[in-house]
């Protein structure tokens, strides 16, 4: 797959080494750096990008591998960003992990494992393996980059083959999240804790018997609890969320063809500890999209997508309802994205990518009495990486 491709060429682009080649002490040194430029023609998204734009949107990582046993591995990846108020260049352990690889259909890893959720958020990481500056907002949010992305527990994971009927490759995983608290300042409501103390997910991949194409779904379920203070009311809130999230996914890739859909759904139960105990009513959300990519030539690679977003389907087409006590527009429900990106490989160390991107609705954007129904989204991003 073109993914699988990219990531590939990702790591043969030049590695560091620490070490005597070879040896098994051998340390191998993989880095990046990016660089970028949002520019919204109305909202605010991401960043305060709707005036003159905004260069906060910056990247960069450090990794590490060691293969001191035959089936033994250790890694680990140094990451800074700054999006808008969150990251702030904040050095922090992206992953890291033990790894040992007992056959082909079972290996086990420890440490701050990736997260399984689709086919992409386990890369999400890595520019250089997509096209698309943004993934799909509906599945991959990158607001919930920092969220949603390592796991602090284990994993179990594995690839067999089936004879006739191609292969399966599984993998298997639970833990917790430490969430880190954003800057607060200004802001009205403040979180006091944001965790999530318990987490699972898997994901099952079948790559059919028709070359180049895979079907799989993925799944989490997961604990949030979210403790809140409102400074101007002097007022407590706590909460426990109760997440089921699933993913049907599906891929082909034909030479330099990609084409990939997924669908999501989300099922959110919410128990309200204080100020007094209640239970709101379970929301459920959706989304999907389809993306197509192709690669012209060695140094250009254009691709587009569409992704939807409703965050509460019960709404439907109603045009405001009363959710949780909070009148919401059908407009705030919805995110509709047609999204369509340039990528060029400068070299086999330096890519730039344009990507422009039409809105429909602002669910992305929260709560927003004065934002604009359909609006402009643009960006270009540098990456160099070895």
């Amino acid at each position: 797959m073109i993914v699988a491709a990219n990531v590939m060429a990702v790591a043969e682009a030049g590695a560091a080494e620490i070490g005597d080649p070879g040896s098994p002490s051998t340390i191998d040194v993989h880095g990046f750096v990016s660089q970028g430029y949002i520019k919204s023609t109305a909202n605010d998204y991401l960043v305060d990008s709707s005036g003159g734009g905004s260069f906060e949107f910056s990247e960069a990582g450090l990794n590490f591998t060691v293969q001191p046993l035959d089936r033994l591995s250790i890694g680990v990846q140094l990451f800074a960003y700054n999006l808008g108020t969150s990251g702030n260049f904040t050095m922090r352990a992206d992953w890291f992990y033990l790894d040992y690889h007992f056959r082909d259909w079972l290996g086990i890893r420890a440490g701050r494992v990736k997260l399984v959720y689709g086919l992409y958020n386990d890369v999400s990481d890595i520019d250089a393996a997509r096209t698309p500056i943004l993934l799909p907002s509906s599945i991959y949010p990158l607001t919930n980059r920092n969220l949603l992305f390592g796991v602090q527990g284990g994993e179990i994971y594995g690839y067999a083959r089936i004879g006739r009927a191609g292969a399966l490759e599984y993998r298997a995983m639970g833990g917790a999240i430490d969430i880190p608290l954003p800057s607060q300042i200004g802001q009205s409501t403040e979180a006091s804790n944001i965790d999530i103390p318990y987490l699972a997910a898997g994901r099952l991949m079948w790559e059919t018997p028709l070359e180049g194409l895979r079907l799989g779904v993925s799944g989490v379920v997961l604990r949030l609890n979210e403790d809140l203070f409102f400074p101007a009311y002097s007022a407590t809130e706590s909460a426990r969320d109760t997440l089921y999230s699933y993913v049907a996914s599906i891929e082909y890739v034909a030479h330099d063809l990609q084409l990939a859909a997924e669908y999501a759904q989300a099922r959110n139960e919410v128990r309200e500890l204080a100020p007094t105990p209640t239970r709101v009513p379970t929301v459920v959300s959706s989304g999907g999209y389809a993306l197509a990519t192709y690669r012209v030539a060695r140094w250009f690679e254009p691709g587009a997508y569409f992704s939807f977003t409703y965050a509460n389907r019960n709404l439907g087409a109603q045009s405001d309802t009363l959710v949780n006590g909070m009148l919401t527009t059908n407009d705030e429900n919805v995110q509709d994205d047609l999204a369509g990106t340039l990528r060029f490989d400068i070299n086999s160390f330096w890519i730039v990518k344009l990507e422009g991107h039409y809105m429909h609705g602002t669910e992305a954007l929260g709560t927003v009495p004065t934002a604009a129904v359909n609006w402009g989204l643009f960006l270009i991003k540098t990456t160099g990486y070895f």
